[in-house]
C-alpha cells in the first residue's frame, strides 16, 4: 500500500492481513487529526478486520506538505488512492470531519461506477447540509482553539505548549477553513448501509442531529449512542470495535443497533 496516504499499525502476525481474506476498514480522521487517531481501534477490532488509517497532508509524518484546500479536493485525491491501493472488500469509518470526507469519497466511487465500501461508519458528525454548520464557521485562530478545547479529547493539553501549538495550528486552520466552506451538493443517495455513531454528551453534535444521515442512503441506517463527548472513541474503543465487528457480520451475531 502507498506509504503516502495510508498507515497500518498492527503487524501482519497480529492483524487481519494474516487471515488472507481480511476486510479493510479505511479510517478518516477528524479536523487537525492524523492516522494515529485510530491506533487504539486497530488493536481492538477482530483479526478479520484490518484497519487502514488515512494520513492527510500537513500533519504528523506529512507535516511538511501543504494541507489540501477543501473537502472536495481531499475526497478527489482519496478516491483515486483507494481505487489504486485498497484491494478486496472494505468499509469506511470517518470521525467528525472524517465522516464528511468518507461520505464524499464513497459518492465519487459510486459516480464512477467503481466498487465502493460495504458500509459507512459515520461518527461524531451531523448529516451534510446545504449551509455550513455554525460550529464550522470559525474566523480566527482564537475561534479555532476555543472550539478544539470545547470538543475536548485526550490530547487537549498539548495546546498549552506554545511550540506544539505553533506546529499544529496551520493544520487546524486549514481543516476548519475546509469545513467552513463545505456545503452539500445534492446528489443521488448511496445504496450502502450506514452505521451512525455519536457520544451522548457531544458538545456540538446532539444525538438528534445525526439522524438525518438516513436520508443519504437507500439502505439501512443504524444508530449507536455511546457514553461520552465528541471524542468518545478514545475511551469507548472496545465498544466501538464490537459495533464495527457486528455490523460487518464478523461475529456471527445479528447487529442489535437501532434503525433510524
Amino acid at each position: 500500500m502507498s506509504g503516502e496516504w495510508f498507515r497500518r499499525f498492527v503487524p501482519d502476525s497480529q492483524g487481519a492481513s494474516a487471515t488472507g481474506g481480511a476486510l479493510r476498514l479505511v479510517c478518516f480522521p477528524h479536523a487537525g487529526g492524523g492516522a494515529s487517531a485510530f491506533l487504539r481501534l486497530s488493536r481492538e477490532v477482530t483479526p478479520g478486520i484490518e484497519v487502514v488509517a488515512v494520513q492527510y497532508p500537513g500533519r504528523q509524518d506529512r507535516r511538511n506538505e501543504e494541507p489540501l484546500a477543501g473537502i472536495g479536493l481531499l475526497a478527489d485525491a482519496l478516491a483515486d488512492e483507494i481505487r489504486r491501493e485498497v484491494a478486496g472488500p472494505y468499509a469506511f469509518f470517518g470521525h467528525s470531519m472524517g465522516a464528511i470526507v468518507a461520505h464524499e469519497v464513497a459518492l465519487r466511487l459510486a459516480e464512477r461506477g467503481e466498487p465502493g465500501p460495504e458500509r459507512l461508519f459515520l461518527s461524531g458528525r451531523g448529516a451534510p447540509s446545504t449551509t455550513p454548520y455554525a460550529h464550522d464557521r470559525l474566523r480566527t485562530d482564537a475561534d479555532v482553539l476555543a472550539m478544539v478545547r470545547k470538543l475536548g479529547g485526550t490530547a487537549n493539553a498539548v495546546f498549552d505548549d506554545p511550540d506544539v501549538l505553533a506546529m499544529v495550528m496551520p493544520t487546524l486552520r486549514a481543516d476548519y477553513r475546509a469545513l467552513g466552506s463545505y456545503v452539500w451538493t445534492p446528489r443521488p443517495a448511496l445504496d450502502v448501509p450506514f452505521t451512525v455513531l455519536i457520544g451522548d454528551a457531544d458538545p456540538v453534535v446532539p444525538v438528534t442531529a445525526v439522524a438525518g444521515w438516513k436520508d443519504f442512503t437507500t439502505a439501512r441506517t443504524d444508530l449507536e449512542v455511546f457514553e461520552g463527548g465528541h471524542f468518545y472513541l478514545d475511551v469507548r474503543t472496545k465498544e466501538v470495535a464490537r459495533v464495527v465487528t457486528s455490523a460487518l457480520g464478523l461475529d456471527g451475531k445479528r447487529n442489535p443497533a437501532l434503525a433510524v
